[in-house]
């Protein structure tokens, strides 16, 4: 089968022919219909890959103490190997995929064979994934539709963890994928929203989902367009989608906010924060994990254990089902989202196009 796959030690991408996978127990073998590029996520992939070796270091200084410490105790040259083959190992993009069932795990319940689902998966011909990760797509819901679920989900458990109320004013700072359908989701909840970007066509597109807007880009004060959204009064909470290295947007949140207000990370920051601009506010801040409960549990994910309904609501899987409900209905339009369509053998095409950076 053909699967898109990235080198981290050049950047380059490729859609190459690989084994396709076995179903495993608890999985879904799933022949992809649609998948989604994640113009945000997987552009900063790909710009990662191309890197040079100083800038990928200084990208992930996490992963350079790690480097520090093995050499420490595995010496320099099986250091230098073992960071060399991981670089070596390919990285298997995408993670919006939609497709229908073509084979069953053993113990998987609640799908059958022939079912449209979302998942998790990879830009592949056929990816197979646990069942957790997957939920049934309404007829009334189109695949390229239904390719937005995963990425929605993200900005939805950003919502979630808000927990905004009817009426509310909500900042969402960042008007990418991600920041865009947040904005939709937060009207849905009856909520007024304030969008800030850069970007003209972003600003634009948010402002016909039905949210006020500014650009700092053109000279306009952020704060003073928050204090006169909010009447006076600071803004209830903000939701910073942004993907940028500045701690400008949590340093702008902490301004903006009432007493009291509350702050959540869904996108990437500098998080050099500063005590006193939370301090006096008592504001909350917390950073959002993805699609929401279950991510990175292996005993949910892989294991097929799901949280009580009565003691955890919303599970990756079940805002996966929420996000499709809204698209069901209407309240979610993603049609205005899609930039470009491509074959997947044209893959290498559109990778080309983010790299451009002329994509939202």
């Amino acid at each position: 089968m053909k699967q898109i796959l990235q080198s981290l030690k050049d950047g380059n991408t490729e859609l190459a022919e690989v084994p396709a996978p076995r179903v495993g127990s608890g999985q879904l073998l799933i022949s992809t219909t649609a998948t989604l590029v994640s113009a945000g996520t997987e552009r900063m992939l790909v710009e990662f890959g191309k890197a040079n070796w100083i800038d990928k270091a200084r990208q992930q200084p996490d992963k350079v103490r790690m480097v520090l410490d093995k050499v420490k105790t595995d010496g320099l040259a099986a250091t230098t190997d073992a960071v060399l083959s991981k670089l070596d190992q390919p990285l298997a993009l995408g993670y919006c995929n939609v497709g229908r069932v073509s084979e069953l795990g053993r113990g998987v319940s609640g799908f059958a064979v022939g079912d449209r689902v979302v998942s998790n998966g990879k830009h592949a011909e056929v990816v197979s994934v646990p069942m957790n990760l997957c939920a049934r797509i309404p007829d009334c819901v189109t695949d390229e539709q239904a390719s937005f679920t995963v990425l929605a989900a993200i900005g939805l458990q950003g919502i979630r963890l808000v927990n905004p109320t009817l009426g509310e004013c909500v900042v969402v700072t960042g008007l990418g994928l991600i920041g865009l359908v947040t904005v939709q989701m937060l009207r849905a909840q009856g909520c007024r929203v304030l969008g800030i970007d850069f970007d003209p066509a972003r600003l634009a597109m948010a402002k016909k989902f039905g949210a006020e807007v500014v650009n700092p880009g053109a000279g306009e004060d952020v704060l003073s367009a928050a204090q006169a959204f909010s009447r006076g009064r600071g803004v209830d909470a903000v939701v910073i989608t942004a993907s940028t290295k500045s701690n400008e947007p949590v340093s702008q949140a902490a301004n903006m906010c009432r007493k009291r207000g509350r702050i959540v990370l869904v996108g990437v920051t500098g998080l050099e924060l500063s005590r006193a601009d939370f301090y006096e506010k008592e504001l909350s801040f917390q950073v959002s994990c993805s699609y929401g409960p279950g991510r990175y549990d292996p005993a949910y994910e892989e294991g097929g254990q799901d949280y009580p309904v009565g003691f955890v609501r919303w599970t990756e899987q079940r805002n996966f089902e929420a996000v499709l409900d809204l698209l069901a209905s209407g309240q979610l339009d993603v049609g205005p989202l899609v930039s470009h369509r491509f074959e997947l053998a044209r893959a290498e095409e559109a990778y080309a196009l983010l790299d451009r950076k002329s994509v939202v």
